[in-house]
């Protein structure tokens, strides 16, 4: 494999002599600038053989290099070994900035080239901006893969089907409306959608165009009297097809979207400039006078109506019963022998399929053992998948989705005898943990306000993880939605009632050990106080935490009743729904402590 990527490195060096350009950035976006992308546009992948969801490779004529965030420090390390690729850990301190090395790199005159269709307006703008300082340019380009990638997959043709209101709570009609409002608010006659969660929310439509997201590449313009939508037509059904025209909303051939916005008159676009493609932008700024905004869909999306929650709750309670399920089977399962990492997750996979409207796993599985699970998105292989051993932690981080919403959970179960240290970790993390958990806030309190409270036990044993402690969570849609997160890094989204996010901090010991909890909690009311209303989290995860590595006496009291009071309700919702010896079960692993 490493040959092969030094092949490729070098193909496409021959590729940026002939265009003329001294650099050139690969990211890990497709034209809709998602997180997880189609496989035509896996092309850091294919470049780098680097597979983590998040990372930009950058190529000069005598240097290459990865840059990627901790979640993939340790993989990436392993997976780059032996190419021609640096690997250059983001967040760190003596990590230079993409536009920084390439500023210590080139020369006054130089070009770096992008292909604009994968960059955000945002991102393209700043780049642009940085390299003037040393008086580099940036050229958009053609995509070099069309020319050096020869059995590149090609563009997803997978049917799009409906999402019927009865699990959406709202029709696409009502959210048009609702839509539009926003725009007029805004002094917009246009809004141009590319984010593939947004278009299906939107449209009230889903699809299988990216592994685990039921997306739809597609995009989508909103006027204030019609829709048109951008779309493969040989992925429009008779049944999509009379769906649209009832709703008002004139088809294209999904090619066209750059000339079609070109040759628009009229119009006051509203684009976002993070969640646009450069591309896009270019050719809509031709004919159009553009508002840049936050998407007015994000917050619609974000805040659950009244069926998405009871959707979601009815889905938290058939995958409680299959994780019970599970993890009933896998305490037996070990100590016979036999289980692996990627066994136990097929065994998993299956109990959820087993559960009524079940459309698939929310992700690809996380099942570290051991040293495994310092790797923060590790998945395993056939050349990886360690045997589990009756000790020490196994990290499983899993998700389905369901029609009536998507889960996500992260559970760290020790299957057998811990080190101190081991249990030291565990139970400092499920303290940040719970302390999130029963968090009460002012309105208007933002997820970067809130972070403190996860990071704070490890914080005062000088550890930290560099990962976001919160994302947002589609209704049958993407894992990872905002505009709401957790995390150190500031966002001026306030958390507000309905809205789902994880709760997740984690430590991740290299060599080691990792853990990480993890529930989906929802925004809820807390009454009225002292300069207005207060919020809270209200846990709508259902399975029991693992107490064998809990060290009692390093959690305060008000911690201890809170994971009572969790399990407590964890077997009244899920007991009625199983057989005697899983009752039995989860009566044991519920148990006070």
């Amino acid at each position: 494999m490493n040959s092969t990527i030094k092949k490729r490195i070098q193909d496409l060096r021959q590729w940026m002599a002939q265009a003329n350009v001294e650099a050139f950035i690969i990211p890990s976006t497709d034209p809709h600038l998602s997180e997880y992308v189609a496989p035509h546009w896996q092309s850091r992948e294919w470049i780098s053989g680097f597979t983590g969801s998040a990372g930009t490779v950058v190529v000069t004529k005598q240097e290459a290099g990865l840059w990627t965030d901790s979640r993939y420090f340790l993989q990436a390390a392993q997976q780059l070994e032996g190419t021609c690729i640096d690997l250059y850990k983001e967040m760190l301190p003596d990590t230079p900035s993409i536009a920084g090395f390439l500023c210590q790199r080139l020369n006054a005159g130089d070009t770096v080239g992008i292909d604009g269709s994968v960059f955000s307006m945002q991102e393209a703008r700043r780049l642009e901006k940085e390299l003037a300082g040393k008086q580099i340019s940036l050229q958009p380009l053609s995509d070099p893969m069309d020319t050096i990638w020869s059995d590149r997959p090609a563009l997803p043709q997978a049917p799009a089907y409906i999402y019927e209101a009865k699990y959406a709570g709202q029709t696409c009609t009502e959210k048009l409306a609702n839509i539009r409002t926003e725009m007029k608010k805004l002094g917009a006659n246009g809004l141009l959608l590319s984010a593939l969660d947004e278009i299906a929310w939107t449209l009230n439509l889903r699809g299988s165009d990216v592994h685990c997201n039921p997306v739809i590449v597609s995009y989508l313009l909103i006027t204030l009297e019609d829709a048109h939508y951008f779309i493969e037509p040989q992925k429009l059904t008779t049944e999509v097809s009379d769906y649209l025209n009832e709703n008002r909303i004139v088809c294209h051939p999904y090619g066209e979207i750059c000339t079609y916005l070109s040759q628009l008159k009229d119009t006051d676009l509203l684009l976002t400039p993070d969640k646009t493609n450069y591309a896009v932008y270019t050719a809509a700024s031709r004919s159009c006078h553009i508002t840049e905004a936050p998407s007015p869909v994000a917050p619609l999306k974000a805040i659950r109506n009244e069926q998405e929650i009871q959707g979601l709750r009815a889905a938290m309670l058939r995958d409680g019963i299959a994780l019970v399920k599970f993890l009933q089977w896998l305490e037996k399962a070990v100590p016979q022998g036999g289980q692996t990492e990627m066994s136990v997750t097929r065994k998993l996979h299956d109990l959820r399929a087993g559960q009524a409207l079940f459309m698939g796993d929310s992700f690809d599985t996380i099942a570290g053992y051991g040293p495994h699970a310092a790797i923060v998105h590790y998945e395993a292989t056939p050349e990886t998948d360690a045997p589990l051993e009756p000790h020490g932690f196994l990290l499983l981080d899993s998700g389905a989705q369901y029609l009536d919403g998507t889960t996500d959970i992260t559970r760290t179960i020790a299957l057998g005898p811990l080190t101190e240290e081991e249990k030291t970790d565990y139970t400092l993390i499920l303290k940040g943990h719970i302390d999130l958990a029963m968090a009460v806030f002012p309105e208007g309190t933002r997820g970067a306000q809130l972070d403190v409270l996860a990071r704070m036990p490890i914080w005062r044993r000088h550890m930290n993880f560099l990962h976001g402690t919160g994302h947002g969570v589609g209704h049958f849609l993407n894992v990872h939605e905002g505009p709401q997160s957790i995390r150190m890094n500031e966002n001026p989204v306030a958390l507000r009632p309905g809205m789902i996010t994880s709760n997740e901090p984690g430590v991740y010991k290299a060599g080691s050990h990792g853990i990480r909890t993890e529930n989906l909690v929802l925004t809820v009311p807390a009454g009225e106080g002292m300069f207005g209303s207060y919020l809270r989290f209200e846990t709508v995860t259902l399975c029991p935490i693992c107490t064998k590595g809990i060290i009692r006496e390093m959690l305060t009291q008000e911690e201890i009743n809170w994971l009572n009071d969790y399990h407590q309700a964890v077997y009244e919702q899920l007991a009625p729904a199983l057989n005697e010896d899983e009752r039995r079960w989860l009566e044991q692993a519920c148990q006070k402590i």
